[in-house]
Order: C-alpha cells, then sequence, then structure tokens
C-alpha cells in the first residue's frame, strides 16, 4: 500500500519551492504570514490551482501550485473556482 504523496520528499520540495518565493496569497491578494504557526489561519498553505480530488496526476505540478492562507484554502474547498476581484464600491459623489 503507497503512503500520502504528500508526506514525500518531492512534494515538500514544492512546498519549499513555493514557499521561497513570498507571494501574496492568490485567492485574497493579501500578504501571507510565512513566519506564522502553521496552524494560524493566515499562515501559509499550498493550494492547487486544479484540486487535486479531481486531478490527482496534477499533485506536484508547479504550474498548478499556489500560495494561499490557511483560511482561504480552507474555504476554497475543492471548487474549481478562480479568485474574485475585490468588490467594487459604487461611489455616492455624482
Amino acid at each position: 500500500m503507497a503512503g500520502n504523496p504528500r508526506n514525500g520528499r518531492p512534494y515538500r520540495r514544492l512546498v519549499d519551492w513555493l514557499r521561497a518565493q513570498r507571494l501574496p496569497c492568490w485567492l485574497c491578494g493579501r500578504d501571507i504570514g510565512y513566519d506564522l504557526d502553521p496552524r494560524h489561519p493566515l499562515s501559509f498553505t499550498l493550494d492547487h490551482l486544479e484540486p487535486v480530488s479531481k486531478r490527482p496526476d496534477l499533485l506536484l505540478s508547479r504550474e498548478n501550485a499556489r500560495p494561499a492562507h490557511r483560511r482561504c484554502n480552507s474555504s476554497r474547498g475543492n471548487r474549481t473556482t478562480q479568485p474574485k476581484a475585490a468588490p467594487q464600491h459604487a461611489s455616492r459623489r455624482w
């Protein structure tokens, strides 16, 4: 029986590669607390553009890897929706 592929060296290399880039969250656009405790809601997690539950062959793909807050990643789940732009508020000044 094969182990969890997310515990292996290739996956850890992918996480380290993405973490080293210090990019903002691809879902909300805000900075990620790369030095926070991994359990913190605003800490770094590796998210996948195409969910691994639907495309397991893309687990180790750099093109599919995205940085995200733990909270943003969890709330997205395995949906394939793209991040939404910040809502534009109408001005009341005419």
